[in-house]
């Protein structure tokens, strides 16, 4: 799962200006593009127009968007457009990112080392919508450590950042997932995670969720929200009284894909 990570007046209004994304002050992109944006994920697939790089100008291409903090803490665009051909990281087996790129498997765990030396895990995804392959650092992955008002163990934790299935007592799964614009995959349309934050708990809404890989959501269970669910809901709604609602994070009902 992914908090809010940017204020919509950190976003590069004139680069999004440029590419078509923004007019006169106001964003043009819809609230689930958005969110993700804002929470550091890619968006789902844009067309954009006027892109200027290296006195090359492109009229128009279809991409996704992230944001990322340069070493000042400016914020930059990130343009992800579609590749002709994939570049495979050198830590993969031509097995693996064959695999990969077949839809054979939805990630791999590996093992590199990092710029000093050390090892450390990462896992690996393809998105075929843009040929290209995705590495998450597990360490960087955020568990949620509630879902639907159970809280996970440090072994659920642990799978979720290694990307595997995790299943809780109402039957909710749950999948991380690098490529997915809500960053997370269930077997439910909708679930409520949450985080322990500064000793409270910051929650985040799920709605319109995309399967897991390789699956399909089953009607009518996928629609069924359990008890768990909707005592997570009342818990968000008591915390209400704050003057704002900064505190509670929503996801936004796009629809499977």
């Amino acid at each position: 799962m992914n908090l809010i990570n940017f204020d919509e007046g950190e976003l590069p209004f004139e680069d999004l200006e440029t590419i078509g994304l923004a007019s006169r002050g106001q964003l043009l992109l819809n609230p689930g593009d958005l969110k993700a944006l804002l929470s550091g994920r890619r968006t789902a697939l844009l067309h954009l127009q006027n892109l200027e790089a290296k006195n090359i100008r492109i009229k128009a291409i279809d991409a996704k968007i992230s944001l990322q903090r340069n070493e000042f803490g400016k914020t930059r665009l990130l343009i992800h457009p579609i590749y002709r051909k994939p570049a495979t990281p050198d830590f993969l087996e031509d097995n693996e990112a064959h695999q990969l790129e077949k839809g054979e498997v939805a990630s791999l765990l590996k093992v590199t080392t990092d710029q000093i030396g050390n090892k450390k895990d990462v896992l690996v995804e393809y998105d075929p919508e843009t040929r290209e392959f995705i590495v998450s650092d597990t360490e960087k992955i955020l568990a949620p450590d509630m879902v639907n008002s159970e809280f996970l163990t440090a072994g659920q934790k642990e799978n979720y950042r290694k990307g595997k299935e995790v299943e809780i007592a109402d039957k909710t799964t749950l999948t991380y997932s690098g490529t997915d614009v809500h960053g997370i995959r269930s077997n439910r349309l909708a679930l409520v995670a949450s985080l322990l934050v500064d000793g409270g708990l910051s929650y985040m809404v799920y709605q319109g969720l995309n399967a897991a890989f390789g699956k399909e959501h089953n009607s009518p269970e996928a629609e069924e929200l359990s008890p768990g669910y909707h005592a997570a809901i009342e818990d968000l709604e008591d915390q209400r009284p704050f003057d704002d609602n900064q505190h509670i994070r929503f996801g936004y009902n796009r629809g499977g894909r």
